[in-house]
């Protein structure tokens, strides 16, 4: 076996903590996890790890050995940044991770125009609506909505996310339609969770309001919410970019078009690196000229094309 795929073999099998693990994050079987630690241990003549069935332990030449594996494969990925670096052309792996409903409803449609700048980058994209640690998780980039913790990592302002309130015309048609958010106490309504008991707040000038819609249906998938919504089961409060084609196609109605709804900050966050390769510079790139603060004047148009 060759003695690199096996050095990072066994560096996945004590970072994940077991075989099994370790087998998932390489995509590789719990048996050829087993061959490549044997085939170390095998050449070296001693023993890496001890195993029983239900845990397994480093020996103290394993704890050794497993710090200067890590060093030769960080080592190994320098220098092929270095490599990378000197290219000009995007090229390798590429992991980007955004919450699901941007991810699906925005950034899966506009990847085609990615693709042309950059056709030899493959892409492996997680959405997720958990905040997750790009560092610890090996993510190259992140797209993030909502404030961000103090980090190291670098942040570039997006676009901020924009809400809009709407409900199906039959739902308005059985129910009447609100004429001032006040009166959304007495309606029906979807919320998203987790934040599906969350006052909703509207503002008009200095005409400030916080209502509380009855939630009838929580659930924790945004295309589910405004699926619901266009069934009739109540009123909603989603991103616009989720909820502007139902509103031109007339299966749903915006409410209060005139209101201002809170927004919420959104971000692309991606490790501090002076020998920034390539590929992530050209999504980086496409990112802010896709999703970036001088496009707002663009959103905001079409936000007001579908009132």
């Amino acid at each position: 076996m060759a003695l690199f795929r096996s050095m990072q073999v066994f560096v996945a099998t004590v970072q994940e903590g077991s075989m099994s693990a370790a087998s998932a994050k390489l995509g590789i079987s719990p048996a050829m996890v087993g061959q490549h630690v044997a085939a170390l241990e095998e050449r070296l003549g001693t023993r890496l790890l001890n195993r029983t069935t239900r845990r397994q332990s480093l020996t103290d030449f394993g704890t050794s050995y497993v710090e200067q594996c890590r060093d030769i494969l960080d080592r190994v990925a320098v220098a092929d940044q270095d490599a990378e670096a000197s290219q000009t052309k995007p090229r390798g792996l590429l992991r980007i991770t955004a919450p699901t409903t941007f991810g699906t409803e925005v950034l899966m449609p506009a990847l085609q125009r990615y693709r042309d700048i950059a056709p030899d980058v493959t892409l492996d994209i997680t959405l997720t609506d958990r905040n997750v640690d790009i560092v610890e998780e090996g993510f190259d980039i992140a797209f993030r909505i909502g404030a961000l913790p103090d980090s190291r990592l670098i942040a570039r302002h997006l676009a901020p996310y924009r809400m809009m309130i709407c409900a199906a015309p039959d739902y308005l048609a059985r129910m009447g339609t609100p004429d001032h958010p006040r009166e959304l106490s007495v309606h029906e309504a979807i919320g998203f969770t987790p934040a599906a008991r969350s006052p909703w707040r509207l503002s008009k000038g200095k005409d400030l309001v916080e209502v509380a819609p009855k939630i009838s249906i929580t659930v924790n998938s945004g295309q589910a919410v405004r699926m619901a919504a266009r069934a009739g089961l109540g009123v909603i409060m989603q991103p616009s970019i989720l909820l502007t084609s139902d509103i031109r196609a007339g299966l749903l109605v915006r409410l209060f078009p005139d209101w201002h709804l809170n927004e919420r900050p959104m971000s692309l966050i991606y490790h501090r690196d002076r020998r920034m390769a390539p590929r992530l510079s050209s999504i980086i790139s496409f990112a802010i000229a896709e999703f970036g603060a001088q496009v707002e004047g663009q959103a905001n148009r079409l936000v007001e094309s579908a009132r």
